[in-house]
């Protein structure tokens, strides 16, 4: 065993453990280390007067109450899921995938995600045979699923023009604008024909006469993904998200076989902002969670800028929101995105630059964190048991059974018979109409 496996390991278990938007979790990694929080989190050895102080005045630097009560029903939420921990197991899984797991104390991790402070990620699970470049290399295009041709054209100008200028596109590997700033970036740097190219959205920028250096040592394109890298997520692109691994990389901070929950989606988002120099808003509706993406970019420092589309476009009514709010640069070009993001000075984090600012689909109003985690955990159609809902959820029975109680009586979960929980039809409802118009990945 080399004197970095039992660090890896104990990532690993965390990433398993504890959902990534648990403070307490966070808090415990930096108090004690990741060896040390493995054990505590996983049962295995007791956490000491001194480890709850410092674990408590971690969460209070960052404004966050802290009691010993929370942390007992912290260990709780983490119990369910230590019974079938295996590490070594996940890890062998990522290797089959041709994956493999990073940690802050190897060479590789990316310096940028330190910016996230308590916020950044246990690990990163990693798919490609790519390394990740410096933030100052990297610029994320973000937008909507149900982006129109016009969004599709400028996002594979924009991805192609960065390409081409030596720039890694970071994206959530969606549909819409996620999908065509891959594609593009793929194109761009040679990774489809020609014919495919424009077919696919007209990248001017890659047939102008440009060439890419072949020998680009720098990914064209990341996807940073909500759910397991062994499973590419949505299906419809498999295909692209198979040749992003093959050709750049594919990212998670949850292990394989982790399901891309809503909340999930929502915690990525600040991982492509925090991986960026810059990120731009191509094409997003007035509560798209792409702003979601911006939010944090902003928070963090980091340059952001958004494409203006029609005043008449509900889809480039968030892009409007950001300008007219002064948050972001108006940008048109990929020498724009440049001058937005280089040179690379960060500016200072905000104090909220830890919290959530997510921008919330409908079907999430008015919920609070562990109810949206446990809404997310309730299988559509077959019911799960209390008990399973605990596990998938990351929270401790009695939290399950008190929000299972809430989830009814706002008309969001039913009983099936048997003791087994389902969504309810509502909710099914708002997740495939226009009330969650919103887009619930970032995407």
């Amino acid at each position: 065993m080399n004197d970095l496996e039992p660090i890896l390991l104990a990532r690993a278990a965390l990433s398993r453990l504890i959902e990534p938007s648990d403070t307490i979790g966070q808090a415990l990694v930096a108090a004690a280390g990741p060896v040390t929080a493995a054990r505590v989190a996983a049962g295995h050895q007791q956490a000491g007067s001194a480890l709850r102080r410092a674990t408590a005045a971690l969460l209070d630097e960052r404004g966050i109450p802290a009691t010993g009560r929370a942390f007992d029903e912290a260990l709780q939420r983490w119990h369910p899921r230590a019974a079938d921990l295996a590490p070594q197991r996940d890890l062998q899984t990522a290797s089959r995938f041709g994956g493999r797991v990073l940690v802050p104390e190897q060479e590789g991790w990316p310096a940028a995600l330190a910016d996230l402070g308590q916020g950044m990620p246990f690990c990163l699970w990693s798919r490609g045979g790519g390394t990740v470049p410096p933030a100052g290399n990297c610029l994320a295009l973000v937008g909507s699923r149900d982006a129109t041709s016009y969004g599709l054209a400028i996002t594979g100008d924009l991805a192609a023009g960065l390409v081409l200028r030596g720039k890694t596109v970071i994206s959530g590997g969606a549909y819409g604008i996620d999908a065509q700033a891959h594609r593009s970036a793929l194109a761009a740097a040679g990774g489809t024909t020609a014919t495919t190219r424009a077919a696919r959205g007209g990248d001017r920028s890659a047939e102008a006469g440009s060439t890419v250096p072949e020998a680009a040592d720098a990914p064209p394109t990341i996807a940073v993904m909500a759910g397991g890298i062994d499973r590419f997520y949505p299906a419809g692109n498999e295909d692209l998200l198979r040749a992003v691994a093959d050709t750049g990389l594919v990212l998670s901070e949850v292990p394989p076989g982790s399901a891309p929950t809503r909340w999930r989606f929502l915690q990525r988002n600040r991982l492509i902002a925090a991986l960026s120099a810059a990120t731009v808003v191509v094409e997003a509706r007035w509560r798209s969670g792409a702003l979601n993406t911006a939010h944090h970019a902003a928070a963090l420092g980091r340059g952001l800028g958004a494409v203006p589309g029609s005043v008449y476009s509900a889809n480039s009514a968030g892009c409007h929101r950001l300008l007219r709010e002064g948050s972001a640069v108006c940008v048109t070009d990929p020498a724009e995105i440049l001058e937005l993001a280089d040179p690379f000075t960060l500016l200072p984090a905000s104090p909220d630059s830890g919290k959530e600012s997510a921008v919330l689909p409908a079907v999430h109003d008015g919920l609070s964190p562990p109810d949206i985690l446990l809404l997310d955990a309730l299988p559509l159609r077959k019911g799960a048991l209390p008990q399973k809902l605990a596990v998938v959820a990351g929270l401790d029975p009695p939290a399950v059974r008190a929000g299972l109680a809430r989830l009814e009586l706002a008309g969001l979960a039913r009983r099936t018979g048997a003791g087994l929980w389902q969504r309810s039809h509502r909710s099914k409802q708002q997740e495939n109409t226009g009330t969650a118009s919103t887009e619930h990945n970032g995407d």
